[in-house]
């Protein structure tokens, strides 16, 4: 299939339509040439003269050709007309085809990030399908009944209108009586029953008005309650899972169009109340409902717009730094951003309302910059009502005690927590009241070596904690259910490279933490086990070693799915003893922070197949040699002194240059050996004369050994040998690498 048909897809149509927007290729051409153009090596011929005016000629015969084949029917009589136009309008290139070449390799180069851009779309929708369906649905009843309930408070509209209609009638009547000396008695009474009769009809319109506008505030309470109890929690949680990585949706556009919409209504329905007190004021009698029932009325609308509004004032982006692993720790003296919104919308307030930004006092810090902004339209995409704080600083006052509450003194810095508040003043259309956001609680850091367990700090409680205030989470903090806890670090792989962890890689995970069970899903962790219990090193700390390390390194490989990762000894040599000779894995260290390593089958004198591991490469190592260089120049010195590399075939089967091709940076596929610097291929080799005192059972103890960087090879010893044997041999010429 080509580029083009598989472009040809109902989802792709917006973009292709954008991009062929203008001639310089039309979108008729690129369908119906698609073939042969895909075919052409455009790329060099915007460099090559000749090429490029060869394959000018061969596009103005095609186009000649697909003319040709429209023949005379009706059907295709416009798209003859248009191909002889578009041949007209290339002839324009005859002096520069490089030009038209380097144009038409755009549009390819073009079309293909549509494709992977969707792919990679793809995959992480495919994450939240199901929660997307939810949402959807939940969403669209939501707009059913909003618009039933806009439509309601129009009708009252056209209600309150006829009401003011009937009350003017009874009015001009009523007085015209007054004014009339009818002395007929029995005129008089018949007079009289008519307007009774207008004015028990206006009672019973003024009943059914109040009827209907609790009705209408009925309706509004219910959709108050399903925004502020549901839907706005249930965004508040998604920004906390998103701040730790989660893919959520926390756009917060459609909670501004339904907030706006109630709020309007409710304004709406103040004023027909405003108009009722009107009314009443004109035309009274004994037992006016408007007098009676109305004021009662009037203060359940002004709780249910003071309810909304109360929850109107969010914080839209949680304190960041720019250089931060992620939002919410902030560190003393360096800038961060936060952005305030009010989900409210009138354009009638742009500019008027005043957001002030203070701290909370669990530990006294002084916020310093610009502290008070205007909500204006101008700051956001969209056109949200927004304050954005872009250049704020903290600086914490110091005081006698160091500032910390005695029921906290346990915490470290990284567990204490602390809240950012925004506070405005809401005033229109009569209806004034103070307005607060908080953000969620964050940690305050002094120096960059404390950012990893803050970062810690922030991932618990945002997993765990549904109270987005409790600033007293880890005077006892829970424990995490599994599943939650593999989701969370599922989410740290999915934000930093697009793909997250699958089942095989959270089970070793789990055997690391847990030993071997069952089933993991009724076990916990806690917070101790987290981050806080060095065996030798945390938790957190091996596994947040092992995401920078991808993250900065092996970004590609990983999302290419060509990195294992997390796979346990034992699994690993169940897994390659039953595979040929050269079959390897890459997997991370267990033993080493920010390591990995591989192993791969050789086989023994008897035929038996033996699993060999190299001792891992670090950041070190990393920043000198890409790993896929390592992997492809990767040897050693077999029988004969002939050096050979023994990664044949990446698990399961994959030949390694098929598997690793694409990344190599000389594409001739010659082995060469990797000089940089100080470093060679072989320093990454182990040396037994370096490993720690009495031996070692694990190849990752081994050091890197001495080296003669003039070597192109270096020998390798079978562990087939004794280890005392290897002492014998140039230190320069040995490497070990442990048999499983």
């Amino acid at each position: 299939m080509t580029q083009w048909e598989n472009l040809m897809a109902p989802v792709y149509s917006l973009q292709l339509h954008e991009l062929y927007d203008r001639d310089d290729l039309p979108m008729d051409v690129r369908h119906y040439l698609s073939v042969w153009i895909e075919k052409q090596d455009w790329q060099r011929a915007a460099g090559d003269y000749g090429l490029a005016i060869l394959l000018f000629q061969q596009l103005l015969e095609n186009i000649d050709i697909q003319h040709s084949r429209f023949g005379l029917q009706e059907e295709f009589f416009l798209m003859q007309h248009n191909f002889r136009r578009y041949k007209n309008n290339f002839q324009k290139y005859q002096e520069e085809p490089c030009i038209l070449a380097r144009k038409i390799s755009w549009f390819l180069e073009k079309e293909k990030e549509i494709l992977l851009s969707a792919e990679l779309n793809e995959k992480v929708q495919q994450l939240c399908v199901e929660q997307q369906t939810m949402e959807t649905d939940s969403q669209q009843d939501l707009e059913r009944r909003m618009a039933g309930f806009k439509n309601e408070v129009q009708c009252m509209e056209h209600t309150i209108v006829c009401l003011e209609e009937q009350q003017d009638e009874f009015d001009f009547k009523y007085q015209t009586h007054q004014m009339e000396a009818v002395k007929d008695e029995n005129e008089k009474r018949k007079q009289w029953n008519i307007l009774q009769s207008l004015v028990n009809q206006l009672n019973s319109c003024r009943k059914r008005t109040l009827v209907d506008l609790l009705k209408i505030l009925d309706k509004a309470e219910d959709l108050i309650e399903t925004l502020v109890k549901k839907e706005l929690v249930d965004w508040q949680r998604r920004q906390q899972k998103s701040c730790i990585g989660a893919p959520d949706n926390v756009s917060l556009d459609l909670l501004e169009k339904w907030f706006s919409c109630v709020a309007a209504c409710l304004f709406q329905v103040r004023e027909f109340l405003s108009k009722l007190d009107e009314l009443s004021g004109k035309v009274s009698y004994e037992n006016d409902p408007l007098k009676m029932d109305k004021p009662r009325i009037q203060e359940r609308a002004d709780t249910l717009l003071k309810n909304l509004l109360l929850s109107s004032f969010v914080v839209e982006t949680q304190p960041s730094m720019p250089q931060g692993k992620g939002p919410l720790v902030l560190r003393t003296n360096v800038q961060f951003s936060v952005k305030a919104r009010l989900l409210v919308k009138f354009s009638e307030l742009n500019h008027l309302m005043k957001v002030d930004v203070s701290m909370d006092r669990y530990r006294r810090f002084n916020v310093l910059g610009t502290k008070s902004k205007a909500l204006n339209m101008t700051e956001s995409q969209n056109g949200g009502m927004v304050a954005d704080f872009r250049h704020l600083t903290l600086k914490e006052q110091k005081c006698g005690g160091g500032g910390k509450g005695a029921s906290e003194i346990s915490l470290s810095v990284t567990e204490e927590l602390h809240i950012i508040n925004f506070d405005t003043a809401f005033d229109f259309k009569g209806m004034s009241l103070k307005l607060q956001a908080s953000s969620l609680p964050m940690v305050i850091i002094s120096n960059s070596s404390q950012q990893q367990s803050a970062w810690a700090s922030v991932l618990w409680f945002n997993m765990l904690s549904l109270y987005p205030k409790d600033i007293r989470f880890f005077t006892a903090p829970p424990s995490a259910p599994w599943p939650q806890f593999a989701e969370m670090l599922s989410w740290q792989f999915l934000s930093a490279t697009k793909l997250g962890l699958n089942e095989a890689q959270l089970e070793m995970i789990a055997f690391r933490l847990f030993g071997k069970q069952q089933s993991y899903n009724d076990l916990t962790v806690s917070w101790a086990k987290f981050s806080k219990e060095n065996t030798p090193f945390t938790f957190w700390v091996w596994f947040d070693g092992i995401l920078m390390m991808v993250k900065q390194y092996l970004v590609e490989l990983w999302r290419d799915g060509l990195i294992m990762g997390f796979v346990t000894k034992a699994k690993e040599k169940s897994l390659l003893k039953k595979k040929q000779r050269g079959t390897f894995l890459l997997r991370f260290s267990e033993s080493v922070i920010g390591g990995i390593t591989f192993s791969w089958v050789e086989t023994t004198l008897t035929g038996e197949p033996e699993i060999k591991t190299v001792r891992p490469f670090t950041k070190n190592d990393l920043e000198q040699i890409p790993f896929h260089e390592i992997i492809r120049n990767f040897q050693l010195m077999e029988t004969d002194n002939v050096p050979e590399n023994p990664l044949l075939y990446l698990y399961p089967n994959t030949p390694k240059d098929e598997a690793f091709g694409k990344y190599y940076s000389d594409k001739s596929g010659e082995q060469s050996t990797i000089e940089t610097g100080d470093l060679t291929l072989e320093a990454f080799l182990a040396d037994p004369l370096l490993s720690p005192p009495g031996g070692s059972n694990n190849a990752e103890d081994f050091m890197i050994s001495s080296y003669d960087p003039n070597l192109l090879n270096c020998d390798l010893v079978s562990s087939e040998l004794n280890l005392p044997d290897l002492h014998t041999l140039p230190t320069q010429f040995c490497g070990i690498f442990q048999s499983f």
